[in-house]
């Protein structure tokens, strides 16, 4: 047993200490074409490893049939909670991390030369570990925690790779994008691990299953709440309405990211942790027909949009979510088993297709297939399908545009209050010589942000009407004599006698 605790550590941890090594050898000094082939072999060294040790666990479940809830120790406690390290072995888990790294493999030896004498193509395979050291995690975990690990790691790593070409405004902002959407489905995945902390005492996939199962603890309108913050989490990673608009922005990054990323095995993330909820989610049927109608129009979304696409990638990406939504649709009508079939069956196709995008202009010779008649008839439907039903707009004015002008702000507040307050030089300094020089420090975003730039604009005009352009002007002489005054009371109290005066007063003041 102790021989299966150790391969099963090693399977999500092997990417990752890989994604090290690549870092260490970059800072060691690695350049030029001659440092490709290191790279790329560490790489998919890793990854072979843990390919071979998955398969050596599925022959054991064969055999012996499969392990199931593996604990290997305990992650932390605090008072009754214990979050161990714990896995799960079963036929979905084991099946769909196959698939994963036998995938891996494949994008990663396709990377290799696709990727041939490109400036970060280190950094590429440092992105793609990461990757796939979270999505095993998030397949293998046994316990809500540990599977939110893995989920930020997809995460981070998906940000990174779509603003590969981070020199460039579109990718970074595409990646931006897609960061920020995903963050609303992060905020619900820790609502539902704080709930189950808080109310079962136990953030185990299986605690959740027996719960489900005990009639006498069982509580529909805990179970709600609960669920709502995994769906949200999982809707987000899938691209499910009303958060389908960024994995079209997604493709900003390389083909081979894209196959692995959003066209095969990430996108499939949020379907997984529906499928591995299904114990809860049968005992709350209304729940579950929430669960088909963002499914179904999701899948309606993704059909429409991607009969007006030209290109190949926007293609197959929409058919991507038209098929995904459609495996939210089985698992809401409580097909589990067949959204799992679908999901492995789709993630091992649409793999192969993305890979096979970059040659499709090569195979094949005609044009675009046009828009059909019906479609094309019928100006109102072709337009918001053009338009992706302005879903993009919606979401950048609603979610980018608010958090960029707060980060905006607080970059500005940082520069002109807390650089002074403790102490640090300036970023900038504004050398201001005229009116007609702008002070590019401050700045204002939205109609209150430009009022105050536009009512302080004014008052400086004021001050340097009266004081500066108008050195003997009343406010001016007023101030002077004000200082007159001050200066002679100063002169007055360096006097002894008059100081000690002072400070007798304040006394019989103060009694």
């Amino acid at each position: 047993m102790n021989c299966l605790f150790i391969l099963v550590m090693l399977i999500p941890l092997l990417p990752l200490l890989a994604a090290f090594g690549i870092a260490i050898y970059v800072l060691n000094g690695a350049a030029g074409d001659d440092a490709e082939p290191p790279t790329a072999r560490l790489a998919e060294g890793a990854v072979w490893l843990a390919l071979l040790g998955l398969i050596g666990l599925d022959t054991l479940a064969l055999l012996e049939g499969a392990p199931g809830h593996v604990a290997i120790g305990t992650w932390f406690a605090s008072g009754k909670l214990v979050v161990p390290i714990s896995f799960v072995l079963d036929a979905l888990s084991l099946a769909f991390a196959t698939l994963v790294a036998l995938i891996g493999v494949i994008t990663l030896r396709f990377s290799r030369t696709y990727l041939h004498r490109e400036l970060a193509f280190h950094r590429f395979f440092i992105g793609m570990m990461l990757f796939l050291a979270g999505i095993l995690l998030i397949v293998l975990s046994g316990n809500a925690v540990l599977t939110f690990v893995g989920w930020e790691l997809a995460g981070i790593s998906s940000y990174l790779l779509i603003g590969y070409a981070y020199d460039l405004p579109v990718p970074t902002g595409n990646a931006l994008y897609a960061f920020l959407t995903n963050r609303i489905g992060d905020a619900g995945f820790i609502l539902g691990i704080s709930l189950a902390a808080w109310w079962l005492g136990s953030v185990e996939w299986s605690a959740l299953t027996d719960w489900a199962n005990d009639a006498t603890r069982f509580d529909k309108v805990m179970a709600r709440l609960l669920l709502f913050g995994f769906l949200v989490a999982a809707v987000a990673k899938s691209a499910q309405l009303p958060f389908s608009a960024w994995i079209a922005r997604s493709l900003e990054g390389p083909t081979p990211s894209s196959a692995i990323f959003y066209g095969a095995v990430m996108v499939h993330a949020g379907v997984y942790l529906v499928i591995r909820l299904a114990p809860v989610l049968v005992q709350v049927p209304d729940i579950m027909i929430y669960l088909a109608i963002i499914g179904a129009a999701t899948a309606l979304y993704g059909w429409l949009a991607g009969l007006v696409q030209t290109d190949v990638k926007s293609g197959l990406i929409f058919a991507t979510t038209t098929q995904v939504g459609l495996m939210f649709l089985a698992c809401g009508l409580g097909w589990f088993e067949f959204a799992a079939w679908h999901m492995g069956l789709h993630t091992a196709w649409r793999a192969y297709q993305f890979l096979m995008a970059p040659s499709y202009m090569h195979l094949v010779s005609e044009k675009a297939k046009p828009v059909p008649a019906w479609l094309a008839g019928r100006q109102w439907l072709y337009t918001a399908a053009l338009q992706r039903f302005w879903l993009e707009h919606f979401a950048q004015n609603v979610l980018i545009r608010p958090t960029q002008a707060v980060g905006h702000d607080m970059r500005d507040f940082d520069d002109t209050v807390l650089s002074h307050l403790v102490g640090m030089p300036e970023r900038r300094r504004a050398a201001v010589t005229n009116d007609s020089c702008a002070d590019d420090v401050i700045r204002g975003h939205g109609l209150a942000g430009r009022l105050l730039i536009w009512v302080a604009d004014r008052f400086r005009q004021l001050e340097s009407y009266l004081v500066l352009h108008r050195a003997e002007g009343p406010l001016t002489r007023m101030l002077s004599g004000v200082g007159d005054y001050l200066r002679v009371l100063e002169a007055l109290l360096e006097r002894p006698r008059y100081l000690l005066l002072l400070v007798v007063a304040t006394f019989v003041v103060i009694l």
